[in-house]
């Protein structure tokens, strides 16, 4: 119930919604009832966890349903995707300012996006939002990075990446990127073999373009490899 309130703060979530986003696989003799005793608990444990604010109710019941009444960048996931967008605004004309933006979004992960918050609909929506835009987010970082001239610094991690999301092109695009920068041409054409492989044998797909491309610049020592000042 917090998850699906938190997902939208200040705003009105109805009754129904709510015990569709909860029960909808169950069959409840009273929804409602046992709606309103989710309600009270969990309202019990807001107020304990802000004695800062005697007596407020963040909790709000109103005649339709019930809102969670905090500002919106108080909710880390509203946060994160503020942060995520900013940086990535940024990125064309800084990229320093850009990395601190990214990297204080990514900060803010401490698992899976929504664990345990159920099954319902908002919830797994929301969730695969934000699991794409934290691959967006980590993917501008890169791009930030090594913009900044960071390629060596960023390889442990890329390699971290790569064996996280193996089928994801862009991260093993801007890994072959980074060793190639740093003298390892050899590894950067190597890693591209890894992924064809692993894409033919487990998608029964060649590369996108975009790889094969950045491939064809690594073998043949393209200038647009080269870090721009």
């Amino acid at each position: 119930m917090l998850a699906v309130l938190a997902l939208n703060p200040g705003t009105v979530i109805s009754h129904d919604e709510l015990c569709d986003e909860l029960w909808a696989d169950a069959s409840l003799g009273n929804a409602r009832n046992a709606l309103q005793a989710h309600a009270t608990r969990l309202r019990r444990i807001l107020e304990a966890s802000a004695p800062e604010r005697p007596g407020a109710r963040v909790l709000r019941s109103v005649h339709s349903g019930y809102v969670l009444d905090v500002p919106a960048d108080t909710v880390d996931g509203n946060r994160f995707l503020t942060l995520a967008g900013q940086g990535a605004a940024a990125l064309r004309a800084s990229p320093a300012p850009a990395a601190v933006l990214l990297q204080r979004g990514l900060d803010l992960w401490r698992g899976p996006a929504l664990l345990d918050a159920g099954d319902g609909m908002r919830c797994r929506a929301a969730s695969a939002l934000f699991d794409e835009r934290r691959l967006t987010c980590w993917e501008d970082l890169v791009t930030a990075r090594l913009a900044m001239g960071d390629e060596r610094e960023v390889i442990p991690e890329l390699r971290r990446l790569v064996g996280r999301y193996p089928l994801h092109e862009r991260f093993c695009e801007q890994l072959m990127v980074a060793l190639y920068r740093s003298g390892r041409q050899g590894e950067a054409m190597e890693l591209f073999h890894r992924m064809r492989l692993r894409l033919t044998t487990d998608l029964g797909l060649e590369p996108g373009r975009a790889l094969q491309r950045r491939y064809a610049e690594i073998l043949n020592h393209d200038p647009c490899l080269a870090l721009t000042a």
